[in-house]
């Protein structure tokens, strides 16, 4: 499994933005699904977005599109979740996650991050 390492968490305004990074333990993202799910308190986890790390496919649940971004950075293995328009009910816990592909929303991704908190306060 890959040991993945969230960062970039914390509190912010509504409106405003937040970058999450995730590293991998090893350079072993040849042939990897990628996401970002989130569990808010009392909601069960899900998916929000999902890249082919080979080809850097990206996919997006309806309720962040177009206001969050993913990308990678294959030199140095990192995945990332640019979140803007921030809202209150972005509030959760943010996990990275990864699997064989193809990508996919519901979270049974085989290797998983400790996850890190997102506060959007109004």
């Amino acid at each position: 499994q890959v040991q993945l390492v969230e960062s970039g968490g914390g509190l912010v305004q509504a409106g405003g933005s937040l970058n999450l990074s995730c590293t991998a333990s090893e350079l072993t993202f040849g042939d990897y699904a990628m996401g970002w799910l989130r569990q808010a308190p009392g909601e069960e986890r899900e998916g929000i977005s999902c890249m082919h790390w080979s080809n850097g496919d990206a996919y997006y649940t309806d309720s962040v599109k177009g206001r969050f971004t993913i990308s990678q950075d294959k030199s140095t293995a990192a995945l990332y979740l640019q979140m803007d328009s921030l809202r209150p009910e972005d509030t959760a816990m943010y996990y990275c996650a990864a699997d064989k592909p193809p990508c996919f929303f519901h979270p049974t991704f085989t290797s998983w991050g400790r996850g890190i908190q997102v506060t959007v306060s109004a």
